[in-house]
């Protein structure tokens, strides 16, 4: 059995929920051709319309100012959108009972609005209660969507079905609790031949109040049910053909990387590139459940697969990722020399602030690091300059070249840096893993490094085949007229 988990792009609108109903039936179809087969599932889990949950974040935030009528119109305007795609259901008998759910649902969202726009105070609680909606509207839509499709499914509301911790816009998953809850509600529609259908970032703690998973949260739900049901597989269907070897805005030759182990994955992700959260993974990960990246308008375009363990690429580079607006700090501090503790010392300051830190060097008296949230960055240096001098630089980009066997090939980071040898590089990390490269380069050069260091391992080889196939046809031609 698999979990299929489409993104707000891929049910976006009518002709997104449609081409999502062919790839459930495809997969629907190869599972019951394929011998040995689960013949149920798959068990399908969606985001919330393409920009709805920025829309009721903005909901929220009018609520918060006590804008009451731009809030109800922004509703007004969202409840026409979902009641529009809701004709993707083709059958009236099953298509009315969803309108009326969605009016439902709207009527109950203004009324609580307006209480919000009088207290002019949104807490936690409530703005995961607004930010929920997005999923929970679009997972009934595309329940009865497939059913009209004569693809039977169930609508499985997440907030039954996925148990968390009370940590409003950023819960954990209570794995035990959430895998009773899904024997509860998503097993017996599978049992029966149905699909389950869910929406993603949504959860609920032990008392059944309403949470969300925060940043990342949809593909996040995906892995969660599919550990704990035992899915064989979890497809996070998007709009990129998989994880590419660089940002296609920067690089536009970017390619499809066709498998990355897990941690390679992770790596990428968390070094911006931007298909999966490193959070996604976790789960999958504990229970070595392959994660294969999918393109929901092009099938044909090509996917990545994650999987545990991953072979070494012929080049050994398989990817850079980079993420710009970032600030480094440099500790410098004599009593560093010899000294025990001291390392406790800094860390302990940004715990202190909640600040986590990138990547850390480290050298007999100094330390340097970078950091993406500079919220409490001042404070933060008020602590540190009772440690020692301190120096920030601040719109610098890291970049981070990935690959199983990076550290072990030979020449690897000579033939890196000597491919930029005139840009300016600092805060170089290598020794914390066996599978990347890391360093920081200025800002404004971050595009000029991420596309020289793209065309180095990915490109030439191109060119290289090109260029013997120019020099083939060179000699059939004169072996032709020699004839």
């Amino acid at each position: 059995m698999k979990v299929m988990k489409f993104g707000g792009t891929s049910v976006a609108d009518q002709a997104a929920i449609e081409r999502l109903i062919a790839l459930v039936r495809a997969e629907r179809q190869a599972e019951a051709q394929t011998e040995g087969g689960d013949a149920r599932g798959p068990v399908v889990v969606v985001s919330a319309l393409s920009g709805v949950t920025d829309r009721l974040l903005g909901v929220a935030a009018l609520a918060r100012t006590g804008d009451v009528e731009g809030a109800r119109t922004s509703l007004q305007d969202l409840r026409a959108r979902h009641i529009k795609v809701s004709e993707v259901i083709r059958e009236q008998s099953l298509r009315q009972p969803v309108v009326d759910a969605l009016n439902r649902e709207f009527d109950e969202l203004e009324r609580v609005v307006s209480a919000l726009a009088v207290l002019q105070e949104v807490s936690p609680r409530w703005l995961d209660a607004l930010a929920a909606m997005g999923e929970v509207l679009s997972s009934q839509i595309v329940a009865a969507a497939l059913t009209s499709h004569k693809l039977l499914a169930t609508y499985v509301d997440s907030r039954q079905a996925v148990v968390t911790d009370g940590e409003h816009t950023a819960a954990a998953p209570l794995f035990e609790e959430t895998t009773a809850a899904l024997m509860t509600h998503a097993d017996p529609p599978l049992a029966a031949g149905r699909i389950p259908v869910l929406g993603g970032f949504v959860g609920a703690t032990t008392s059944g109040v309403t949470t969300t998973l925060g940043r990342g949260g949809s593909d996040f739900s995906a892995a969660i049910v599919g550990a704990c049901l035992g899915a064989s597989e979890i497809q996070i269907w998007t709009d990129v053909p998989g994880v590419l070897t660089a940002d296609p805005r920067v690089v536009p030759k970017a390619r499809t990387v066709p498998k990355l182990s897990f941690e390679e994955a992770a790596e990428l992700a968390y070094f911006g590139a931007k298909v999966l959260h490193p959070k996604t993974l976790q789960p999958a990960v504990e229970r070595n459940i392959p994660v294969r990246i999918c393109n929901s308008r092009d099938q044909e375009s090509g996917s990545t697969l994650v999987v545990a363990e991953s072979e070494k690429s012929p080049q050994t580079v398989k990817a850079i990722a980079h993420k710009t607006g970032v600030t480094t700090v440099q500790i410098t501090s004599a009593r560093m020399l010899g000294a025990f503790g001291f390392l406790r010392a800094l860390f302990e300051v940004f715990d202190r602030h909640r600040t986590a830190v990138d990547v850390v060097t480290t050298s007999e008296v100094s330390v340097s690091l970078s950091l993406d949230d500079t919220t409490a960055l001042p404070a933060i240096l008020e602590e540190l300059e009772k440690l020692g001098s301190v120096s920030v630089e601040d719109n610098r980009a890291i970049l981070c070249v990935i690959g199983e066997g990076l550290r072990s090939t030979p020449g690897i980071a000579a033939r890196i840096f000597s491919t930029i040898s005139d840009i300016n590089v600092s805060l170089i990390s290598q020794g914390a893993s066996r599978i990347n490269l890391t360093f920081a380069v200025e800002g404004v050069r971050a595009r000029e490094a991420v596309t020289r260091l793209h065309r180095e391992f990915f490109e030439h080889s191109d060119e290289e085949d090109a260029n013997a196939r120019d020099i083939e046809q060179e000699v059939a031609a004169r072996m032709e007229a020699w004839r």
